[in-house]
């Protein structure tokens, strides 16, 4: 609009005409976001729950969190001076960062090794106790891990959450299958969502897995590994899926149409032998997801540890514990795939 100087229209040399915004309907269930969150309120969380059969997101949760209306309708300066200064963050929204996966990752690496034929699941790889090192080049670090088993083959290596198991099948994989293998799971790439997540990541900006030790500890989810929350749902759907990875979706359909995000991100053999190792992580009594076996449902899970530290020396890091669990049978009534972490457990 141009004007003259009394602020009367002269002229319109250009013009659009407004648009009403359209309805949106998403994926989310509000009643499953709001249980998530009341059981998660205070502590410092993120969880994200999908349907891992058609990749509709059913709910996306960060704890702790503040009212977002308050951002719109205006908050005092004490209120937002509180919000930055909580050591809680609620301004932190965790379930977009990258954090350390721990154990939950070793589904992953044994669907690469299984993929690859770098782990025959047959093979037992020996009790070595409760700490092992490759050779004395490593030397004074040790992988550890914290149960005794035999024998030492691949179930039983879930079920007991082996770190040494998981350290040695990294190194059998090899650095170049390893960093291939992820990257073609999504590895520092975009997540195909409506919200921007974290890029994953095997290895610190310019590095390259270039150690023996970093590469075994990459195995069981540690080392310089870190993965966006909803990242590790996509990765977990596939083996829902025969080994196809779901593209997530928030944008609700009547009648949803399931897209791949990674076609043959595993074998179906590879898919379908670690979903039957992770039931038994829930069904058999040793399995560290022992605690949610149901008698009506049956779930496959895998619970992990997460050290947060500068080196192993020290000794005031803290843990980010996870668990990710999803309904093992398609034709289950409402099927979900339920992943949580929980930082300082």
């Amino acid at each position: 609009v141009i004007l003259d100087p009394e602020g009367k229209t002269k002229s319109v040399p250009a013009s659009i005409g407004k648009q009403d915004g359209e309805n949106i309907a998403l994926t989310v269930d509000s009643r499953l976001q709001q249980a998530i969150f009341n059981r998660f309120d205070g502590d410092k969380s993120c969880s994200v729950a999908m349907n891992p059969y058609t990749g509709e997101v059913l709910a996306l949760v960060s704890t702790p969190s503040f009212n977002g209306n308050d951002l719109i309708l205006g908050m005092s300066d004490a209120l937002w001076n509180s919000l930055k200064e909580d050591e809680g963050k609620p301004l932190l929204n965790r379930f977009r960062q990258k954090l350390s996966p721990g154990s939950s990752f070793k589904p992953i690496i044994a669907a690469i090794g299984l993929k690859t034929g770098a782990i025959d699941p047959e093979e037992d790889y020996g009790n070595v106790g409760l700490k092992w090192q490759k050779d004395s080049s490593w030397g004074n670090y040790y992988v550890s891990t914290l149960h005794s088993y035999d024998p030492v083959v691949l179930e039983n290596a879930l079920i007991y959450s082996d770190n040494i198991y998981f350290a040695k099948a990294a190194l059998k994989i090899g650095r170049d299958t390893f960093t291939s293998s992820l990257e073609k799971l999504g590895f520092g790439q975009d997540i195909p969502f409506d919200i921007v997540m974290k890029h994953s990541q095997y290895a610190n900006k310019g590095e390259e897995l270039n150690s023996e030790v970093t590469l075994a500890d990459s195995g069981y989810g540690q080392g310089q590994m870190l993965v966006n929350p909803l990242h590790m749902a996509g990765m977990y759907s596939a083996f829902a899926n025969g080994g196809d990875m779901i593209k997530p979706k928030l944008e609700f359909c009547e009648s949803p149409t399931p897209e791949n995000w990674v076609e043959g991100a595993f074998t179906p053999e590879a898919a379908n032998t670690v979903k039957d190792d992770m039931i038994q992580v829930v069904e058999n009594p040793e399995g560290s997801g022992h605690a949610v076996k149901m008698d009506d449902i049956s779930l496959a899970g895998k619970t992990g540890t997460a050290e947060i530290k500068a080196s192993k020396e020290d000794t005031g890091g803290t843990e980010l514990g996870w668990f990710d669990v999803f309904t093992a049978d398609q034709n289950q009534d409402a099927p979900i795939l339920l992943i949580t972490m929980i930082q300082d457990v």
